[in-house]
């Protein structure tokens, strides 16, 4: 089978990392959660107990070595070889993962170490930013969206099967508050590429969605030359 680069873009709770996942599972291909990756930075800095600054931030960068690992069939996110998977999805996390994402030195690095691992292709790789700034030249590229409604009750879901207590208006109003962060900042702001196929899973169960994205992989990889 060809390989080919999956880049799958949207804005928190649109289904991005589950569908990514999943198509990845499908096609034994690698996926790759960029979100848990600035995730991981982001809870380093928190346990800093500090100001968010570019200084702090950039000499940070320095001593945190991040990783991704399949680990008993789950992708786990290691940070200095600490398996921080549960705690980077914690609501103070998410509450500043888009400004610490917002730094230079941040992206610069991360968005290295992304390159780097979808080099060989045959890859999924979710976020913001893949098919415009990461790997723009993905041979498939979506745009997933939803309602803020449907995506706050998404993430409400995930926090409450593990055990965290969250109210449906304040994640609404978060959601709200990151998008209009994630799509007006400066630096890899959230855009959908020219060439990306939107889809709106607001009505769309996991496995609808993952089909839909899979039919294109698997269209794109048939026409392939051998």
């Amino acid at each position: 089978m060809n390989n080919i680069i999956i880049a799958i873009d949207g804005p928190a709770g649109s289904g991005k990392t589950t569908t990514a996942r999943e198509v990845a599972k499908k096609l034994n291909y690698i996926y790759i959660d960029t979100g848990a990756m600035y995730r991981a930075v982001t809870l380093a800095w928190l346990r800093l107990n500090t100001e968010l600054t570019e200084e702090i931030i950039c000499g940070l960068m320095d001593k945190i070595g991040i990783r991704l690992e399949l680990i008993n069939n789950e992708q786990k996110t290691l940070l200095n070889n600490e398996d921080v998977s549960e705690d980077i999805r914690l609501p103070e996390v998410t509450k500043n993962v888009s400004p610490v994402s917002a730094i230079g030195c941040v992206r610069q690095k991360l968005v290295q170490m992304q390159r780097e691992l979808a080099k060989n292709r045959g890859v999924v790789m979710d976020g913001r930013d893949i098919g415009t700034v990461v790997l723009p030249d993905a041979e498939l590229k979506i745009f997933l969206i939803a309602t803020p409604e449907t995506r706050a009750k998404r993430r409400l879901l995930e926090l409450q099967e593990k055990g965290i207590e969250s109210n449906l208006e304040e994640i609404k109003n978060l959601i709200i508050t990151r998008d209009n962060y994630d799509s007006s900042r400066e630096l890899s702001p959230l855009t959908k590429a020219a060439d990306a196929i939107e889809i709106d899973t607001s009505n769309l169960t996991i496995q609808q969605q993952t089909e839909k994205v899979l039919e294109m992989a698997i269209n794109i990889i048939n026409k392939m030359p051998s």
